[in-house]
Protein backbone atom coordinates (compact mmCIF):
# COMPACT_ATOMS: atom_id res chain seq x y z
CA UNK A 1 0.00 0.00 0.00
CA UNK A 2 1.43 3.67 -0.86
CA UNK A 3 1.94 5.46 1.73
CA UNK A 4 0.78 9.14 1.53
CA UNK A 5 3.01 11.83 0.55
CA UNK A 6 3.41 13.72 3.94
CA UNK A 7 3.69 10.76 5.98
CA UNK A 8 6.47 9.65 2.99
CA UNK A 9 8.46 13.98 3.71
CA UNK A 10 8.32 13.32 7.20
CA UNK A 11 9.92 9.61 7.25
CA UNK A 12 12.55 11.11 5.44
CA UNK A 13 13.32 14.46 7.14
CA UNK A 14 13.31 12.41 10.25
CA UNK A 15 15.66 9.69 8.90
CA UNK A 16 18.28 11.95 8.40
CA UNK A 17 17.53 14.26 11.38
CA UNK A 18 17.86 11.31 13.23
CA UNK A 19 21.52 10.64 12.12
CA UNK A 20 22.76 13.88 12.28
CA UNK A 21 21.86 13.61 15.92
CA UNK A 22 23.16 10.48 15.99
CA UNK A 23 20.52 8.54 16.99
CA UNK A 24 19.56 5.27 14.93
CA UNK A 25 17.06 5.97 11.95
CA UNK A 26 14.15 3.44 10.76
CA UNK A 27 17.18 2.63 8.16
CA UNK A 28 20.57 4.61 6.50
CA UNK A 29 19.53 7.55 4.80
CA UNK A 30 20.89 8.00 1.15
CA UNK A 31 21.72 11.59 0.42
CA UNK A 32 24.27 10.81 -3.39
CA UNK A 33 26.55 14.05 -4.63
CA UNK A 34 24.70 13.43 -8.00
CA UNK A 35 26.90 16.45 -9.89
CA UNK A 36 25.73 16.08 -13.54
CA UNK A 37 24.32 12.44 -13.19
CA UNK A 38 20.75 12.94 -14.26
CA UNK A 39 21.65 15.02 -17.62
CA UNK A 40 23.48 11.77 -18.34
CA UNK A 41 20.92 9.44 -16.63
CA UNK A 42 18.03 11.61 -19.01
CA UNK A 43 20.08 11.88 -22.27
CA UNK A 44 20.89 15.27 -22.14
CA UNK A 45 23.80 17.39 -22.97
CA UNK A 46 25.11 19.16 -19.51
CA UNK A 47 24.99 22.69 -21.72
CA UNK A 48 21.71 22.50 -22.27
CA UNK A 49 20.43 22.44 -18.54
CA UNK A 50 22.92 25.61 -18.08
CA UNK A 51 20.55 27.52 -20.29
CA UNK A 52 17.12 25.82 -20.30
CA UNK A 53 15.36 26.10 -17.24
CA UNK A 54 12.58 23.85 -18.61
CA UNK A 55 15.31 21.19 -19.08
CA UNK A 56 17.02 21.51 -16.01
CA UNK A 57 13.84 20.76 -14.63
CA UNK A 58 13.21 17.80 -16.56
CA UNK A 59 16.08 16.06 -16.26
CA UNK A 60 16.30 16.82 -12.18
CA UNK A 61 12.28 15.42 -11.88
CA UNK A 62 13.21 12.75 -13.85
CA UNK A 63 16.31 11.66 -11.27
CA UNK A 64 14.63 12.74 -8.46
CA UNK A 65 11.02 10.22 -9.00
CA UNK A 66 13.71 7.58 -10.34
CA UNK A 67 15.83 6.88 -7.72
CA UNK A 68 13.97 8.93 -4.92
CA UNK A 69 16.64 10.15 -2.41
CA UNK A 70 16.05 10.82 1.14
CA UNK A 71 16.32 14.41 -0.08
CA UNK A 72 16.66 16.44 -2.41
CA UNK A 73 18.66 19.07 -4.05
CA UNK A 74 17.12 22.06 -5.57
CA UNK A 75 19.11 22.05 -8.99
CA UNK A 76 18.55 25.99 -9.37
CA UNK A 77 21.17 26.83 -7.09
CA UNK A 78 24.08 25.40 -8.75
CA UNK A 79 22.80 24.69 -12.60
CA UNK A 80 21.25 27.35 -14.53
CA UNK A 81 24.33 29.76 -14.25
CA UNK A 82 24.94 29.68 -18.36
CA UNK A 83 23.17 33.27 -19.23
CA UNK A 84 24.43 34.89 -15.79
CA UNK A 85 28.09 33.59 -16.26
CA UNK A 86 28.20 35.14 -19.70
CA UNK A 87 26.61 38.52 -18.73
CA UNK A 88 29.33 38.65 -16.63
CA UNK A 89 32.00 37.62 -18.49
CA UNK A 90 32.98 35.24 -15.75
CA UNK A 91 36.79 34.37 -15.35
CA UNK A 92 36.92 31.62 -12.93
CA UNK A 93 35.33 28.96 -14.20
CA UNK A 94 35.14 27.42 -17.73
CA UNK A 95 31.55 25.60 -18.53
CA UNK A 96 29.83 23.55 -21.29
CA UNK A 97 29.23 25.87 -23.81
CA UNK A 98 31.81 28.31 -23.14
CA UNK A 99 35.25 27.30 -23.37
CA UNK A 100 34.18 23.41 -22.94
CA UNK A 101 32.44 21.31 -25.11
CA UNK A 102 28.95 20.78 -24.23
CA UNK A 103 28.76 17.57 -22.20
CA UNK A 104 31.55 18.64 -19.62
CA UNK A 105 30.86 19.69 -16.03
CA UNK A 106 32.53 23.10 -14.29
CA UNK A 107 36.14 23.68 -14.52
CA UNK A 108 37.65 26.00 -12.09
CA UNK A 109 40.21 29.17 -13.55
CA UNK A 110 43.42 28.93 -10.87
CA UNK A 111 44.73 32.33 -10.95
CA UNK A 112 45.60 35.23 -8.41
CA UNK A 113 42.78 37.49 -8.72
CA UNK A 114 44.47 39.73 -5.40
CA UNK A 115 48.22 39.84 -5.44
CA UNK A 116 50.13 39.37 -2.81
CA UNK A 117 51.18 43.26 -1.95
CA UNK A 118 47.07 43.85 -1.79
CA UNK A 119 46.21 42.41 2.27
CA UNK A 120 46.65 45.48 3.34
CA UNK A 121 43.74 46.92 1.21
CA UNK A 122 41.93 44.35 1.45
CA UNK A 123 42.13 43.69 5.78
CA UNK A 124 41.47 47.41 5.94
CA UNK A 125 38.12 47.66 3.58
CA UNK A 126 37.09 43.89 2.26
CA UNK A 127 34.00 45.36 0.72
CA UNK A 128 35.49 47.95 -1.25
CA UNK A 129 38.55 45.64 -2.50
CA UNK A 130 35.34 43.54 -3.90
CA UNK A 131 34.04 46.12 -5.50
CA UNK A 132 36.68 48.35 -7.24
CA UNK A 133 39.56 45.83 -7.53
CA UNK A 134 38.66 41.81 -7.27
CA UNK A 135 35.12 42.26 -9.42
CA UNK A 136 36.65 43.83 -12.66
CA UNK A 137 39.19 40.83 -12.66
CA UNK A 138 36.81 38.14 -12.18
CA UNK A 139 34.06 39.84 -14.27
CA UNK A 140 35.37 41.01 -17.44
CA UNK A 141 32.28 43.20 -17.75
CA UNK A 142 32.35 44.90 -14.81
CA UNK A 143 35.39 46.45 -15.42
CA UNK A 144 34.29 50.07 -15.13
CA UNK A 145 34.30 49.65 -11.43
CA UNK A 146 38.03 49.82 -11.09
CA UNK A 147 37.18 53.59 -11.92
CA UNK A 148 34.60 53.90 -9.19
CA UNK A 149 35.96 56.26 -5.97
CA UNK A 150 36.03 54.11 -2.82
CA UNK A 151 32.67 54.54 -1.24
CA UNK A 152 33.66 55.61 2.13
CA UNK A 153 35.05 58.73 0.55
CA UNK A 154 31.18 59.66 -0.41
CA UNK A 155 30.04 59.21 3.38
CA UNK A 156 30.25 63.05 4.00
CA UNK A 157 32.02 65.69 1.79
CA UNK A 158 30.67 68.24 3.84
CA UNK A 159 29.87 71.40 1.67
CA UNK A 160 31.54 69.39 -1.17
CA UNK A 161 28.69 66.53 -0.99
CA UNK A 162 28.31 66.56 -4.75
CA UNK A 163 31.56 66.18 -6.06
CA UNK A 164 31.60 62.65 -4.64
CA UNK A 165 29.11 61.32 -7.24
CA UNK A 166 30.81 63.01 -10.42
CA UNK A 167 32.45 59.38 -11.58
CA UNK A 168 28.94 57.90 -11.24
CA UNK A 169 28.26 59.37 -15.13
CA UNK A 170 31.53 57.93 -16.57
CA UNK A 171 30.10 55.77 -19.31
CA UNK A 172 32.16 52.33 -18.44
CA UNK A 173 30.74 52.82 -14.39
CA UNK A 174 26.88 53.11 -16.07
CA UNK A 175 27.85 49.81 -18.33
CA UNK A 176 28.75 48.10 -15.59
CA UNK A 177 26.13 49.00 -13.57
CA UNK A 178 23.76 47.70 -16.12
CA UNK A 179 25.25 44.81 -16.57
CA UNK A 180 24.46 44.54 -13.06
CA UNK A 181 20.75 44.77 -13.89
CA UNK A 182 20.33 42.74 -16.45
CA UNK A 183 22.11 39.96 -14.41
CA UNK A 184 19.90 40.74 -11.26
CA UNK A 185 16.50 39.91 -13.62
CA UNK A 186 17.83 36.75 -14.42
CA UNK A 187 19.02 35.80 -10.85
CA UNK A 188 15.24 36.66 -10.17
CA UNK A 189 13.84 34.56 -12.95
CA UNK A 190 16.18 31.73 -11.33
CA UNK A 191 15.24 32.41 -8.12
CA UNK A 192 11.48 31.64 -9.03
CA UNK A 193 12.33 28.52 -10.73
CA UNK A 194 14.19 27.80 -7.76
CA UNK A 195 10.96 28.18 -4.58
CA UNK A 196 8.41 26.24 -7.21
CA UNK A 197 10.88 23.55 -7.34
CA UNK A 198 11.01 23.29 -3.93
CA UNK A 199 7.49 23.91 -3.27
CA UNK A 200 6.46 21.04 -5.64
CA UNK A 201 9.49 18.67 -4.32
CA UNK A 202 8.19 18.98 -1.30
CA UNK A 203 4.42 18.10 -2.00
CA UNK A 204 5.85 14.77 -3.55
CA UNK A 205 7.54 14.13 -0.55
CA UNK A 206 11.19 15.21 -0.74
CA UNK A 207 12.64 17.27 2.06
CA UNK A 208 15.32 19.87 0.68
CA UNK A 209 19.26 18.67 1.00
CA UNK A 210 20.41 21.98 2.06
CA UNK A 211 19.29 25.68 2.53
CA UNK A 212 22.72 27.13 1.51
CA UNK A 213 26.50 27.70 1.12
CA UNK A 214 29.32 29.08 2.67
CA UNK A 215 33.21 28.68 3.04
CA UNK A 216 35.68 27.98 5.12
CA UNK A 217 37.79 31.26 5.68
CA UNK A 218 40.83 29.85 4.29
CA UNK A 219 39.33 28.51 1.10
CA UNK A 220 37.68 31.52 0.16
CA UNK A 221 40.84 32.69 0.87
CA UNK A 222 42.66 30.47 -1.73
CA UNK A 223 40.03 29.89 -3.98
CA UNK A 224 38.98 33.40 -4.69
CA UNK A 225 41.62 35.69 -3.84
CA UNK A 226 45.60 34.45 -3.76
CA UNK A 227 44.59 31.00 -5.75
CA UNK A 228 46.26 28.13 -4.51
CA UNK A 229 49.96 28.58 -5.42
CA UNK A 230 49.96 32.08 -3.94
CA UNK A 231 48.35 31.47 -0.96
CA UNK A 232 50.73 28.19 -0.21
CA UNK A 233 53.78 31.09 -0.31
CA UNK A 234 52.00 33.16 1.81
CA UNK A 235 52.09 30.74 4.50
CA UNK A 236 55.59 30.95 4.76
CA UNK A 237 56.34 34.82 3.70
CA UNK A 238 53.54 36.33 5.35
CA UNK A 239 51.60 33.81 7.57
CA UNK A 240 50.42 36.67 9.72
CA UNK A 241 48.42 38.52 6.64
CA UNK A 242 47.08 35.28 6.01
CA UNK A 243 45.59 34.47 9.78
CA UNK A 244 44.55 38.13 9.28
CA UNK A 245 42.89 37.64 6.40
CA UNK A 246 40.80 34.15 7.46
CA UNK A 247 39.71 35.99 10.57
CA UNK A 248 38.79 38.97 8.38
CA UNK A 249 36.75 36.87 6.12
CA UNK A 250 34.97 34.37 8.84
CA UNK A 251 32.25 37.07 9.73
CA UNK A 252 31.28 37.21 6.46
CA UNK A 253 31.51 33.41 5.83
CA UNK A 254 29.17 33.40 8.57
CA UNK A 255 26.85 35.72 7.40
CA UNK A 256 26.68 34.57 3.78
CA UNK A 257 25.40 31.44 6.16
CA UNK A 258 23.00 32.79 8.61
CA UNK A 259 21.33 34.68 5.22
CA UNK A 260 20.90 31.79 3.23
CA UNK A 261 18.87 30.36 6.01
CA UNK A 262 17.11 33.04 6.41
CA UNK A 263 16.15 33.14 3.00
CA UNK A 264 15.22 29.15 2.66
CA UNK A 265 14.09 28.14 6.39
CA UNK A 266 16.59 25.50 5.68
CA UNK A 267 19.33 25.01 8.54
CA UNK A 268 21.30 22.61 6.72
CA UNK A 269 24.78 24.75 5.29
CA UNK A 270 26.80 23.00 2.80
CA UNK A 271 30.44 24.16 3.29
CA UNK A 272 32.85 22.01 0.49
CA UNK A 273 36.30 21.89 2.06
CA UNK A 274 39.52 22.09 -0.56
CA UNK A 275 42.56 23.30 0.76
CA UNK A 276 42.81 21.44 4.73
CA UNK A 277 43.96 18.35 3.70
CA UNK A 278 46.99 15.69 4.39
CA UNK A 279 49.22 17.10 1.03
CA UNK A 280 48.26 20.44 0.94
CA UNK A 281 49.45 21.95 4.61
CA UNK A 282 50.99 19.82 7.59
CA UNK A 283 49.37 19.26 10.92
CA UNK A 284 50.87 22.09 12.62
CA UNK A 285 49.39 24.41 9.28
CA UNK A 286 46.38 22.84 9.45
CA UNK A 287 46.22 23.50 13.59
CA UNK A 288 47.55 27.35 12.78
CA UNK A 289 45.84 28.77 9.26
CA UNK A 290 43.08 26.80 8.75
CA UNK A 291 41.06 24.94 11.50
CA UNK A 292 40.94 28.11 13.47
CA UNK A 293 38.23 29.83 11.96
CA UNK A 294 36.77 26.98 10.40
CA UNK A 295 35.85 25.61 13.70
CA UNK A 296 34.50 29.11 14.72
CA UNK A 297 32.92 29.15 11.55
CA UNK A 298 31.14 25.93 12.45
CA UNK A 299 30.28 26.72 16.35
CA UNK A 300 28.78 29.80 15.42
CA UNK A 301 26.37 28.32 13.13
CA UNK A 302 25.74 25.52 15.39
CA UNK A 303 25.04 28.38 18.12
CA UNK A 304 22.72 30.01 15.71
CA UNK A 305 20.55 26.69 14.94
CA UNK A 306 22.20 25.77 11.72
CA UNK A 307 23.47 22.23 10.67
CA UNK A 308 26.99 22.51 9.06
CA UNK A 309 27.31 20.28 6.32
CA UNK A 310 30.78 19.98 5.66
CA UNK A 311 32.57 17.95 2.36
CA UNK A 312 36.08 16.83 3.81
CA UNK A 313 37.77 16.65 0.31
CA UNK A 314 40.51 14.83 -0.78
CA UNK A 315 42.51 12.52 1.75
CA UNK A 316 42.16 14.33 5.56
CA UNK A 317 42.84 11.19 7.80
CA UNK A 318 45.91 12.84 9.93
CA UNK A 319 43.17 15.77 11.14
CA UNK A 320 40.62 13.09 12.17
CA UNK A 321 42.27 13.76 15.55
CA UNK A 322 41.48 17.28 15.91
CA UNK A 323 38.30 18.12 13.69
CA UNK A 324 35.90 16.35 16.52
CA UNK A 325 36.20 19.41 19.06
CA UNK A 326 32.83 20.63 18.17
CA UNK A 327 29.23 20.12 19.67
CA UNK A 328 28.08 16.47 19.22
CA UNK A 329 25.20 15.35 16.86
CA UNK A 330 25.28 18.78 15.33
CA UNK A 331 26.84 18.09 11.67
CA UNK A 332 27.81 16.02 9.10
CA UNK A 333 31.16 15.59 8.01
CA UNK A 334 31.46 13.90 4.41
CA UNK A 335 34.44 12.26 3.38
CA UNK A 336 35.86 11.76 0.08
CA UNK A 337 38.97 9.79 0.31
CA UNK A 338 39.54 9.77 4.06
CA UNK A 339 39.90 7.00 5.90
CA UNK A 340 36.00 6.64 6.92
CA UNK A 341 36.04 3.29 9.14
CA UNK A 342 39.33 5.40 10.57
CA UNK A 343 36.73 8.52 11.15
CA UNK A 344 33.97 6.30 12.67
CA UNK A 345 36.21 5.22 15.28
CA UNK A 346 37.33 8.58 16.30
CA UNK A 347 34.54 10.45 15.49
CA UNK A 348 31.33 8.47 15.33
CA UNK A 349 30.41 9.81 19.29
CA UNK A 350 31.04 13.07 17.65
CA UNK A 351 29.66 13.60 14.34
CA UNK A 352 27.11 12.34 11.55
CA UNK A 353 29.66 10.63 9.18
CA UNK A 354 28.80 10.60 5.46
CA UNK A 355 30.02 8.83 2.51
CA UNK A 356 32.17 7.54 0.88
CA UNK A 357 31.20 4.90 -2.15
CA UNK A 358 34.38 5.38 -4.23
CA UNK A 359 33.58 7.39 -7.87
CA UNK A 360 35.81 4.78 -9.38
CA UNK A 361 33.86 1.70 -8.58
CA UNK A 362 30.94 3.39 -9.12
CA UNK A 363 32.31 4.58 -13.10
CA UNK A 364 34.13 1.34 -13.53
CA UNK A 365 33.36 -1.31 -11.06
CA UNK A 366 30.23 -3.79 -11.25
CA UNK A 367 27.02 -3.60 -9.02
CA UNK A 368 28.53 -6.32 -6.77
CA UNK A 369 31.64 -4.22 -6.47
CA UNK A 370 28.95 -1.57 -5.12
CA UNK A 371 26.90 -3.80 -2.88
CA UNK A 372 29.86 -5.21 -1.57
CA UNK A 373 31.40 -1.38 -0.69
CA UNK A 374 28.00 -0.17 0.72
CA UNK A 375 27.60 -2.99 2.90
CA UNK A 376 30.98 -2.84 4.28
CA UNK A 377 29.70 0.90 4.95
CA UNK A 378 26.75 0.35 6.74
CA UNK A 379 28.00 -2.65 9.08
CA UNK A 380 30.50 -0.65 10.38
CA UNK A 381 30.37 3.07 10.17
CA UNK A 382 26.51 2.17 9.98
CA UNK A 383 26.68 0.11 13.00
CA UNK A 384 24.21 2.11 15.96
CA UNK A 385 23.03 5.16 13.49
CA UNK A 386 25.11 8.16 12.74
CA UNK A 387 26.11 7.79 9.09
CA UNK A 388 24.43 8.57 5.85
CA UNK A 389 25.25 6.68 2.43
CA UNK A 390 26.43 8.69 0.10
CA UNK A 391 28.84 8.74 -2.55
CA UNK A 392 32.82 9.65 -2.52
CA UNK A 393 32.39 12.64 -4.89
CA UNK A 394 30.29 13.84 -7.39
CA UNK A 395 29.26 10.94 -10.31
CA UNK A 396 28.80 12.36 -13.12
CA UNK A 397 30.80 9.31 -15.29
CA UNK A 398 29.15 6.64 -12.78
CA UNK A 399 26.83 3.36 -14.28
CA UNK A 400 23.41 4.39 -14.49
CA UNK A 401 23.20 -0.10 -13.28
CA UNK A 402 25.83 0.83 -9.91
CA UNK A 403 24.09 4.03 -8.90
CA UNK A 404 20.63 2.44 -9.05
CA UNK A 405 22.70 -0.64 -7.17
CA UNK A 406 23.83 1.64 -4.49
CA UNK A 407 20.45 3.33 -3.89
CA UNK A 408 18.25 -0.35 -4.00
CA UNK A 409 21.16 -2.13 -1.64
CA UNK A 410 21.11 0.52 0.78
CA UNK A 411 17.14 0.53 0.96
CA UNK A 412 16.80 -2.66 1.40
CA UNK A 413 20.29 -3.93 3.68
CA UNK A 414 20.42 -0.72 5.12
CA UNK A 415 17.05 -1.22 7.24
CA UNK A 416 18.00 -1.20 11.54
Amino acid sequence: MNKPVEQLYNEREQRVLDAIALKKPDRVPILPLVGFFPERYAGVAIQETLYDPDKLWEVSWKFLLDFEPDMDRNPYAMRLLGPILETLDYKQLLWAGHGLSRDVTFQFVEGEYMNAGEYDSFLFDPTDFMLRSYWPRVFGNLKGFEKLPPMRDIINYSMGLPFGFIPFQIGEIIESFNVLRIVGEKASEIASYAQLYAIKSKEAGFPSMFGGLTHAPFDALGDYFRGTKGLMLDMYRRPEKVVAACEKLLPIMIEIAINAFKMSGNPRIFIPLHKGMDKFMSVEQFKKFYWPTLKELIVTLIKEGLTPCLFWEGDCTSRLGLIGDIPAGKAIYAFESSDIFKAKEILGDKVCIRGNVPVSILATGTSEDVKAYCKRLIDFVGKDGGYIMDSSANFEDAKVENVKAMFDFTKEYGVY
